[in-house]
Formats: structure tokens, sequence, C-alpha cells
């Protein structure tokens, strides 16, 4: 099982699902280029595309061949680039509250989101923006470890990884590598996520060929931080059912 954050997050944010999944899976949880330890993409602008070559090398070194892909918010970007190029090294897939990117959106559109993000980060640095953010990304009722979790993560950013992975948002279409995957996906969403509603991630739901999809109730954007025990028991249902456990 191979866990990817997303675009505010890190590798530390999977601890519920480390300690949940240890005993029926080798779990990995990886820091995206630019995040934690891990070293910058070359590339100033990159795609969805250069982070999916990143983490198949990550899976290559690894030596992983197949795993069940767990990503959340951007790095359902990175995952679903991988899935439709290689359908071959997953197991299936999981995506918690996807990003899909303004890749469809007009250039003024995606400038303002670029802009904005990157502006944010050189206003407020690291654990300003945790600060200022961390809150959005969870329910009104979410619990203080919750929001400890989320800020922590937050905090951790590098504003020059942030940069790059804000670029593969504002260019990224998820949607359009989903057609390109036929393999089994579900696709969880809080019923209080704000980042990306429940119909926006329905809509990413839709298309792929073999998805699922369920609403969460309760918790918001990072809801595999808030409501461990439901996501868990979920991916675990799906992990099941395609005879992985």
């Amino acid at each position: 099982m191979v866990l990817l954050h997303g675009i505010g997050s890190g590798s530390g944010s999977w601890v519920h699902q480390l300690d949940a999944f240890a005993s029926r899976f080798r779990v990995v949880a990886w820091d995206a280029p630019g995040y934690g330890e891990s070293a910058p993409l070359d590339e100033r602008a990159p795609t969805a595309a250069d982070y999916a070559d990143a983490l198949e090398a990550f899976l290559d070194a690894l030596q992983i061949g197949r795993c069940l892909l767990v990503a959340q918010s951007l790095g359902a970007l990175m995952a679903t680039a991988l899935a439709a190029r290689a359908p071959e090294r997953l197991d299936g897939l999981v995506l918690i509250s996807p990003a899909n990117g303004y890749g469809r959106a007009t250039p003024a559109e995606r400038t303002e989101k670029l802009q904005a993000r990157l502006d944010a980060m050189e206003r407020l640095g690291p654990a300003g923006l945790a600060d200022a953010r961390a809150r959005n990304l969870l329910s009104t009722r979410t619990s203080p470890e919750a929001l400890a979790l989320v800020r922590e993560n937050m905090a951790r950013l590098d504003p020059a990884g942030h940069a790059q992975a804000a670029h593969m948002l504002a260019g990224g279409s998820l949607v359009d590598d989903a057609v390109r995957y036929e393999g089994p996906t579900l696709v969880l969403c809080g019923t209080a996520d704000t980042v990306t509603p429940l119909a926006t991630c329905e809509t990413v739901a839709m298309a792929f060929a073999d998805h699922t999809f369920v609403a969460v109730p309760g918790p918001g954007h990072a809801s595999y931080v808030e409501a461990p025990v439901l996501v868990n028991e979920l991916i675990g249902q799906f992990a099941h059912r395609l005879g992985l456990c």
C-alpha cells in the first residue's frame, strides 16, 4: 500500500493508516518531490506526468512491482497520471477528496489560482500558512489532535516544493487521465469537505470506468486524518473485495 499526500501535507499525515494497515500490507508513505527530505523536480513548472515519473522511480527503488495506491487531494493527480500510463503497477486506486486541477479552466483563471497560492506562501511562510489554512482542511467538529497533525505537516512545507506542486495543480486535469485507467477505483469524500466538495469528487469518480464513490459522513477535506477509523474501514473493504487482504 503506497500513500500519497496532498499539496499542504506530507508523509507524516498518514500515521493512522501506517498503524492500521501494517499487519496486512507493506505500507509506504512517500514525501513527494520537494517535500520532506525528497529532492525537488528539475522542472520549474512540472506536470502530473513528471510526478508520475518520480513515483514510478520511487516504486522501482523500493522494488514494488504492484501496489494499492492511495492518494489524497493533489496526490490524486499524481496517482491517476501513473495509473493511466502504467496500470500494470496498480492493484487498485483509492482517491480521497481528489483535486482535479485547473487544466480545463481559462488561462486567466489558472493564473489567478496559481498566483494566489504562491502569494500566500510568500506572505505567510509555512508556519503562518499552517496557522491560517490548516483548519480549512477539517470540519468544524474536528478534534484538537487532528488539527494539530494537519497543522504540523503544513508547517513543514518547503516553499520551493510547494511552488512546483502549485504549478502542477494549476495545469493539471485528473479526469483526462482517469478515462485512460480501467482498473478498480474507490473515491472517498468527507461530507464537510469545502475544498473539493461532494459534487466535485463525484464528478471525478464518474470519469473512471470502474468506480465506487462513497461520501464519508462528518469529516472535511483531510478525512483520513479526521476520521481515520471510517476511512480505514472503507479502504480495507475495498482491498478485501480486490482479494488483497
